[in-house]
């Protein structure tokens, strides 16, 4: 192994090294400063607007497909009738 260099990955060193990172280092975690942080602010319960679960957001989003088809169909009926 070479001077420097990380250990092999899946070695007893690997994981003794990766319980000795500290993961409130300042500068990556999310109070690192900058602009605005990293990604994970968003993530956060501390994060700033409206609070929504995964499955509502599954939810809206199949219900707004379904609605968008319907009027698709409505339309090509409507237009069909409208022509005959």
């Amino acid at each position: 192994m070479a001077l420097g260099s990380a250990p092999a990955r899946g070695s007893a060193a690997a994981t003794a090294n990766l319980r000795r990172r500290r993961t409130t280092a300042g500068g990556g975690g999310a109070n690192g400063g900058g602009a605005g942080g990293t990604m994970l602010q968003f993530y956060t319960d501390d994060a700033p607007g409206l609070k929504i679960s995964p499955n509502v957001v599954m939810a809206m989003s199949i219900g707004f497909i379904a609605f968008v088809a319907v009027l698709h169909v409505m339309g090509k009926l409507y237009f069909a009738r409208r022509e005959a």
